[in-house]
């Protein structure tokens, strides 16, 4: 399907940040500001938190759906994060792409790159941490994961922080308020790339 004249480019946004980082409120926020922007629901084989609901939070699968939907060619990327499989359906893009819709998606940073490597125009954002010890005591309070889940996250966090130069752009997340509004600006800009065509 061919995109309508007077249609905003579509974009593809990533927001990536460690475990405790704040990339899941952000959404949550920006949705809630800007009613015409989507959230890519991902494939998730990690057990269900409580807060949680299936098809709005991840589609929650057992492994050998997951790599049923993998191998069918049906999922745009997948990886192993913290021990459980996450990948992103293919249908949500396409439709993306030919609606002209800004779709945010809350990705790892191995995600990240492979949706960056197949689609170049997207944009990706790394909420960083405005130091080590808040990120561990939003972890720590955010009472969603424990035990050996909680130790493999805190594990991860320090390789996961060292890749934000690969991102397109980086934002401290000092202050939500403020962190919502340089993301929409940061869109805002992406939009009316000349690359990108119409800036309508």
């Amino acid at each position: 399907m061919s995109k309508p004249k007077n249609t905003k480019p579509p974009l593809l946004v990533v927001l990536s940040s460690p475990s405790g980082g704040g990339k899941t409120t952000l959404i949550q926020k920006l949705l809630r500001r800007n009613p015409q922007f989507r959230r890519s629901v991902s494939v998730a084989t990690r057990p269900k938190r409580k807060n949680e609901r299936s098809g709005q939070d991840y589609y929650f699968l057992s492994e050998k759906k997951f790599l049923n939907l993998a191998k069918g060619k049906k999922l745009v990327e997948w990886a192993e994060v913290h021990g459980n499989l996450y990948g992103t359906p293919r249908n949500l893009v396409e439709k993306a792409l030919s609606a002209g819709w800004t779709v945010l998606f809350s990705l790892d940073v191995q995600g990240a790159l492979a949706l960056k490597r197949i689609y170049p125009t997207s944009v990706l954002i790394f909420i960083l941490p405005p130091s080590w010890k808040v990120l561990q005591k939003r972890l720590f309070g955010r009472n969603s994961d424990i035990g050996a889940s909680l130790k493999i996250r805190l594990r991860n966090a320090p390789s996961e922080l060292k890749r934000w130069k690969k991102y397109d752009y980086a934002v401290v997340n000092r202050n939500l308020r403020k962190t919502v509004r340089e993301i929409e600006a940061i869109l805002t800009a992406e939009r009316l790339r000349t690359s990108r065509g119409n800036p309508a």
